[in-house]
């Protein structure tokens, strides 16, 4: 079959996910297979979720609110934002892809942090836009590379702060020195997906610049700590301005009722947000002490996962823990090769992988 294509459409590597447990059991016939590998909330969801979904399925067979006025509400509440300020995306994922259809068209530059996470590549690229890497130094963000990473091409930045996979932060004052730096007519797109489980009081949040001099865009998640991953709901918080460009390329009806219902319940019970930071903060804590009885060198994270390093045994481990049941994530297709990504489940299952990891390290 003949179709015509563009060649920077033909040139985007598509996104792997990450294994799903179904796929693991039948593989290596283990039932019990644990996920690790996808930073998802291993509590699941609040109680308080469950019913608010349970009583939006009555409704299923309408339209969701295309605007998500009650779900934007709770959210500007929450920030002390106001309402034309949050917009809404099936994922945040898909606001990337907005801002990338939006701000950048073919030959433009988005200068992003490598490795990072891949969709901010893949968006700019299907646009048609050229992404300039800036390299981590030492694991970490390094506004130098970002800065120097800026050419008069460049139309968008993009920074995961905490960063995916290594879970390092910019820090504010870094971040103030980045905004004085570079052209202040750059959107600069703030991915704060773990930013709840930051334990670090230097991280700079992105909400505090909204009304800075360059437009920021800060975008947040309900899938991790709120466990709402399978629901698909996210959101940015952004001057009006690029919210009312943004609503222009939004497809309609993009979050779902479903969805709609449960994040607002979400951001109403800390309870349970809590009790999933406590989990990844101990969780956090027993892999260190863990590691570093094994000697495994591994990256501190202020996310709720931990990139560790493996060298060259790496991609064994990885496939000896498939075979065991334990779904991590191989860092080699990230940029990260000898690399391997964790993250926290239950205490049950962080000592379990930890176990199995140990008996794996010893026949290799």
């Amino acid at each position: 079959m003949k179709i015509c294509v563009p060649d920077y459409i033909r040139a985007i590597k598509t996104y792997t996910p990450g294994k799903n447990p179904d796929e693991i059991k039948k593989e290596v016939g283990r039932p019990d297979a644990v996920k690790m590998a996808s930073n998802e909330n291993p509590l699941g969801m609040s109680p308080d979720v469950r019913d608010a979904v349970s009583r939006s399925l009555k409704t299923v067979n309408r339209y969701p609110d295309g605007s998500g006025n009650e779900l934007r509400a709770c959210i500007a509440r929450k920030n002390n934002v106001q309402m034309e300020n949050i917009l809404l995306g099936n994922g945040s994922d898909d606001i990337i892809y907005m801002l990338a259809r939006a701000f950048l068209k073919e030959n433009d530059e988005a200068a992003i942090p490598f490795p990072s996470f891949s969709m901010y590549e893949i968006a700019a690229k299907s646009s048609g836009a050229i992404p300039v890497f800036a390299p981590l130094k030492s694991y970490s963000l390094d506004p130098e590379a970002i800065i120097g990473a800026v050419t008069p091409k460049t139309r968008m930045i993009f920074i995961c702060n905490p960063n995916n996979p290594t879970g390092s932060i910019l820090a504010k004052d870094q971040f103030d020195d980045l905004l004085d730096r570079i052209p202040s007519d750059i959107p600069i797109v703030v991915d704060e997906a773990y930013i709840e489980f930051v334990r670090n009081k230097d991280c700079m949040k992105g909400i505090d610049y909204i009304t800075s001099k360059n437009p920021v865009v800060v975008l947040r998640t309900f899938s991790k700590i709120y466990g709402l991953a399978g629901l698909r709901i996210g959101y940015g918080i952004m001057p009006a301005e690029i919210s009312g460009i943004l609503n222009r390329v939004r497809a309609p009806f993009n979050t779902n009722s479903l969805a709609q219902a449960a994040a607002c319940a979400a951001l109403n019970d800390d309870e349970f947000a809590n009790q999933t930071k406590t989990l990844a903060h101990e969780g956090l804590d027993f892999f260190y002490a863990s590691f570093d009885a094994m000697g495994i060198e591994y990256i501190k994270s202020e996310a709720n996962f931990v990139l560790i390093r493996l060298n060259d045994s790496c991609e064994a481990v990885f496939n000896a823990l498939l075979s065991d049941g334990f779904i991590a994530r191989s860092m080699a297709s990230s940029g990260l090769p000898g690399h391997m990504r964790v993250s926290v489940g239950t205490q049950a299952e962080n000592e379990a992988f930890v176990n199995a990891l140990g008996k794996i390290l010893k026949k290799i």
